[in-house]
């Protein structure tokens, strides 16, 4: 059974460790990760308050009651959690920072494409540290929480995310390398900053990487 790593406790809700190719729904999995996570708590339920691509590791908030989840998921909704994710490529952006700007629409396999209208952008800001050749670091900050954002935004840098076939990494790996990295917010008064680094994936642990994330 799934053991989840719970990097924060609140008497509302707790934070964990997304292990990456872990959905936040059930599909085929006989347990979903609500429910194992509940039962790894003794609890009857936890509640979901956002989510992370299947792919994605890292931070991911769930309430313990139903007034918190209301109340976290207005957090969410009104864009009053600041979220901090890495991400690695192996391709040289068209721009080392700045900002991501762009409606998004769908596209085919599954994927999304970002458009150069404005009318209901996802926006992203960004900035990327050279950690080897072939090998940069990117820490991006989600100013909206659109379907995929993160990764088509890399993508439209010419620096799609290592692993990431959908949007057009071709280097086999282990993992596509995005983890959600940290996040703050208020809650009821109290300032929460939660940061974990990336534990899985042979990119991540490489010591010109490591030495980059452990400033941040």
């Amino acid at each position: 059974m799934q053991i989840f790593d719970i990097v924060y406790r609140h008497q509302d809700f707790i934070i964990i460790d997304k292990p990456c190719n872990i959905s936040v729904h059930k599909d085929q999995e006989e347990i979903g990760l609500t429910t194992a996570l509940a039962n790894q708590l003794g609890i009857p339920q936890v509640w979901l308050v956002h989510r992370l691509d299947k792919i994605t590791s890292g931070l991911l908030i769930l309430a313990l009651n139903a007034e918190a989840a209301a109340h976290l998921s207005y957090l969410f909704a009104h864009h009053k959690v600041s979220k901090t994710y890495l991400a690695l490529s192996d391709q040289k952006p068209k721009k080392k920072q700045g900002m991501v700007v762009g409606d998004m629409e769908k596209s085919r396999r599954g994927a999304w494409k970002l458009c150069q209208t404005k009318n209901n952008p996802a926006i992203t800001r960004f900035y990327s540290i050279h950690c080897e050749p072939h090998l940069r670091l990117f820490v991006l900050m989600p100013q909206t929480g659109k379907t995929h954002q993160l990764r088509v935004a890399m993508k439209s840098l010419g620096s799609p995310i290592l692993g990431d076939v959908l949007y057009g990494n071709k280097l086999k790996t282990d993992r596509t390398y995005l983890h959600a990295f940290a996040l703050s917010f208020i809650y009821q008064g109290e300032e929460i900053l939660v940061k974990k680094a990336p534990k899985c994936g042979m990119f991540f642990e490489k010591i010109s990487v490591q030495s980059q994330i452990e400033v941040l």
